[in-house]
């Protein structure tokens, strides 16, 4: 498939509180490398990266500040296998940026993941890895989009993870505000996004030398890009095109509780303590034809957490969840279970089935103990375009959060560097 036809698919599709737009189609594979957060293998679950001391939030750290990024992984197969990792600095599209190792890394540019646990008094045995970066071995020198690759025994054609995350160093201020959307047809269902930036150094040709990406809840699938402003002043750059921008606002996320495994807890009509635990979410309905409802979400996200305050890496247990959702059966349509959980995946494994005798889709995962968000999406399959409404809806109250990410080329650079990141949460 080429590149037009690509962009063509990806322009359409609709949100899961976002807009997948311009990512996919510049998240390519060069040298069997996939450019996007994305798990290789069935026996790697729960792949989390993050801010040490945080859970589910955006991998974003100072260049050379004293915060860290914590990955962490579960592997079922058990026991221990050689797992090395590897990084490598990307273009402000995620691309590589051909820089050498060298230039963007001090210390190793590969080394081997040594800090593992095993799970303990579970039913579903599992080796728990982890890994901090930057650490005493590899530390960065420049600010930018990064690529995190997890490959065993030192063979980077064996890769088993791949994810995204940010370097930022603060130069250029970031001013962002939502109003409604110029579509008037739309605006009960749209949410629009401007901004201001203020570099603190002198910006010669904003059009080329500065790239702004915004996203919705913190998912690099949404994100939508400016490359020129509007409007230059003295000391600002003002993006307020009325043609950039303008997200569907989506719904709040479906959610459900599995924390606590020995009863019903949130969203879960029934446990079956077999092995591994069955767990039976309530059948959902489609929301498009129904009013908006303030239910509060985190925006897509899962937490492992447990119930009794026990290590939740290493004695949460995995589940057999269930999803259903009630609808009929449109044969030129695929129907799938998105959520970070998911990297918001349209691949097999989170594709759901039909019961014609119910009138149900249904999907079983195998999920670790926790709070999980999440959101259906129908796709047609032969335009791999994702339906605007059914089933999830979308409404212009619905509260999500925006990020804007600015990234700066200096004259005569050969990289992108992160030089400037704002958030807001637009409520209605």
């Amino acid at each position: 498939m080429n590149r037009s036809r690509i962009f063509e698919i990806f322009r359409n599709l609709c949100p899961i509180k976002i807009l997948f737009l311009i990512i996919p189609f510049f998240a390519s594979a060069q040298n069997g490398t996939s450019y996007e957060s994305r798990v290789y293998r069935a026996n790697i679950k729960t792949v989390q990266f993050m801010p040490e001391g945080q859970e589910s939030v955006l991998p974003l750290i100072q260049l050379n500040g004293a915060g860290r990024l914590l990955l962490g992984f579960d592997d079922l197969d058990g026991g221990v296998k050689d797992y090395w990792y590897s990084v490598e600095h990307c273009t402000w599209d995620w691309k590589s940026s051909g820089l050498p190792a060298i230039d963007y890394l001090d210390g190793l540019s590969e080394d081997r993941i040594t800090d593992y646990r095993y799970a303990s008094g579970t039913l579903q045995k599992y080796t728990h890895y982890q890994l901090q970066l930057p650490n005493s071995r590899l530390r960065f020198r420049v600010s930018g989009n990064y690529l995190l690759k997890v490959y065993e025994d030192g063979d980077k054609n064996k890769q088993v993870i791949s994810q995204r995350f940010y370097l930022l160093s603060q130069q250029i201020g970031i001013s962002m505000q939502s109003g409604a959307s110029p579509e008037v047809a739309a605006r009960d269902r749209r949410q629009k996004i401007d901004f201001v930036l203020s570099p603190a150094m002198a910006i010669q040709n904003p059009s080329a030398d500065i790239k702004v990406v915004v996203t919705q809840n913190n998912i690099p699938l949404s994100a939508n890009f400016s490359t020129r402003p509007l409007f230059i002043k003295p000391g600002q750059l003002l993006y307020t095109d009325p043609a950039t921008n303008d997200f569907w606002a989506g719904n709040e996320f479906r959610k459900f509780d599995t924390r606590n495994i020995r009863a019903p807890l949130s969203g879960v009509k029934q446990i079956d303590k077999s092995n591994p635990v069955n767990v039976t979410l309530f059948t959902d309905q489609p929301l498009d034809r129904q009013a908006y409802s303030n239910q509060a979400d985190e925006d897509g996200k899962f937490f492992i957490q447990h119930a009794d305050g026990r290590d939740p890496q290493t004695e949460n247990d995995y589940t057999m969840v269930r999803f259903s959702l009630q609808g009929s059966l449109n044969p030129d349509q695929d129907m799938y279970v998105a959520g970070m959980f998911s990297n918001y995946s349209l691949s097999a494994p989170y594709r759901m089935q039909y019961d014609a005798q119910r009138k149900v889709y249904f999907l079983d995962l195998l999920l670790k103990q926790g709070l999980y968000n999440y959101k259906y999406l129908m796709v047609d399959r032969r335009t791999g375009k994702t339906d605007a409404q059914f089933p999830e809806g979308s409404f212009f109250q619905t509260i999500n959060s925006y990020q804007g990410f600015v990234y700066y080329r200096k004259p005569g650079s050969r990289w992108d560097e992160l030089s400037g990141f704002a958030e807001i949460q637009v409520r209605r």
